[in-house]
């Protein structure tokens, strides 16, 4: 019961590391399974093999940099929103490896997707307002802190899975007050 558990806690943390970069925890992941260090769920045994190991290591050097071009990284926010949620569903259900389909897949939509996408979603307009404040001069720092959040995330969620949970609520609790206050708390009076 409690490596299922703890499948659980891996899977968020990585979900809440894809909301960082959705690359990077795929990066750590592979790396991980390919050295015997995680299991992954049958459906997705490929994510540890050789050429997804390339795949991936390209694909974050790509993300990683196109991050630093000061307009690009905004429109790659916006795009890639609903494949950070999509990512953190794939990513949860590849480390959930003794549930029923429908349990695992149920897990992998709600606390998967719903953790990356509300760190996506912190992440964007902590970016817009870096941007509007900055002219984008400081998103590089954002990146920057992006990016290692991710790989931290990541790494912590794979050896000690009940810290990253723990990252992962105080964050998740933290980003969604700051998303409500933007979004749904009325316009200050004049």
């Amino acid at each position: 019961m409690l490596e299922l558990i703890l499948s659980v806690f891996v899977g968020v943390g990585l979900a809440a590391a894809v909301g960082f970069r959705i690359f990077i925890p795929f990066l750590i992941v592979s790396i991980a399974a390919y050295t015997g260090n995680l299991q992954l769920s049958t459906y997705f045994q490929w994510i540890g093999t050789l050429p997804a190991l390339v795949a991936f290591s390209v694909a974050t050097i790509v993300e990683i940099g196109a991050y630093y071009i000061p307009w690009l990284d905004n429109f790659l926010d916006t795009i890639e929103h609903p494949l950070a949620i999509f990512a953190g569903i794939i990513l949860t259900g590849a480390v959930v490896t003794e549930f029923s389909p429908l349990v695992k897949w149920a897990l992998a939509l709600i606390a998967g997707g719903g953790v990356a996408g509300t760190i996506h979603a912190a992440t964007g307009l902590i970016r817009l307002k870096s941007s509007a404040l900055t002219g984008g001069t400081a998103n590089p720092v954002v990146s920057t802190v992006e990016a290692t959040s991710s790989t931290a995330l990541s790494v912590i969620a794979i050896l000690f899975p009940l810290v990253a949970v723990l990252i992962v609520g105080i964050a998740v609790v933290y980003f969604s007050f700051m998303i409500k206050k933007k979004f749904f708390s009325p316009p200050p009076e004049n």
